[in-house]
């Protein structure tokens, strides 16, 4: 969602040395956009967890001596990084009180809890006075390099996906818990019927930690699905391209012209995204 600001950004500053910090899983959504010149992993279970953690990260930060942080995520966190590597100009909403880590601190827009997180970041871009014209991106697009586009074919030929066969992605799992899932019986029952009314192959994605989800929906399906927690997701995710249908995967299906099948906990700030491009397949369910 963030990809539209942070290409009117680019837009707007051309020769400017842009760097995103950014979660490793996050990360991989913003390498190959050609929207930055580095990409600084903030790992706040890992290298930077606790108070030293986080003070690693803004000590290295601090070295490179930024003019400028956009801060497009809204925690406290991201204010208090900022200001602790001592960046001199700190942009963000005013929220989660830390107005105070902030040189320009951005009202809130009126509405701003019930609007779309992209149209959030590029309502940021001008507020802050960068870009009264920034347009909003109706088609989100992502590019895959042509070697990572083959080393995920390889992947889906070695695991047994037959080449011209419909191809599902199913991603089970939620950024805040089991408690927003559905129950792996229902996934597994959507996707029999897929399979038997379609021939799909059903592909379940997620992280290394989701792939109790994963097995337990594999037990229950009648043809055993390719299973890839853990594996690069983003790469195999867009191969599926052509002619697949997402649950829950929703970014990256916005992000191509596919199907999509999704049950967001918040409709009205992650509905899909129309485009323009009509999609070549449709599962039904």
């Amino acid at each position: 969602m963030a990809l539209p600001a942070l290409r009117a950004v680019r837009k707007r500053f051309p020769g400017a040395e842009i760097t995103i910090v950014a979660r490793p899983y996050v990360a991989d959504i913003y390498r190959d956009q050609e929207i930055c010149d580095q990409l600084i992993p903030y790992d706040p279970k890992g290298l930077h967890a606790g108070f030293s953690g986080r003070e690693r990260l803004a000590a290295e930060l601090r070295a490179q001596k930024f003019d400028v942080a956009l801060l497009l995520q809204n925690a406290f966190d991201a204010a208090w990084l900022a200001w602790r590597a001592r960046i001199p100009e700190r942009i963000g909403y005013a929220r989660h009180a830390r107005s105070f880590l902030l040189t320009q601190s951005v009202p809130l827009p009126g509405r701003g809890k019930f609007l779309r997180m992209k149209v959030l970041y590029l309502e940021l871009l001008r507020r802050a006075g960068w870009g009264h014209s920034v347009k909003d991106e109706t088609f989100i697009g992502l590019r895959v390099p042509e070697e990572k586009r083959r080393s995920a074919d390889e992947f889906l030929s070695k695991s047994g996906v037959r080449q011209g066969a419909m191809r599902i992605a199913v991603a089970a799992g939620a950024s805040y818990g089991s408690a927003k899932c559905w129950p792996p019986l229902r996934f597994a029952e959507v996707a029999n019927r897929l399979q038997s009314e379609t021939e799909a192959e059903i592909i379940l994605f997620g992280t290394a930690a989701e792939a109790n989800v994963s097995t337990a929906i594999s037990a229950e399906m009648l043809r055993p699905p390719l299973i890839s927690p853990g594996k690069p997701q983003l790469p195999i995710c867009l191969r599926c391209s052509r002619s697949a249908s997402f649950s829950s995967a929703t970014i990256p299906a916005r992000c191509t012209s596919l199907p999509l099948l999704a049950c967001p906990s918040w409709p009205c700030l992650a509905p899909p995204i129309r485009t323009e491009r009509p999609p070549s397949r449709r599962a039904a369910a």
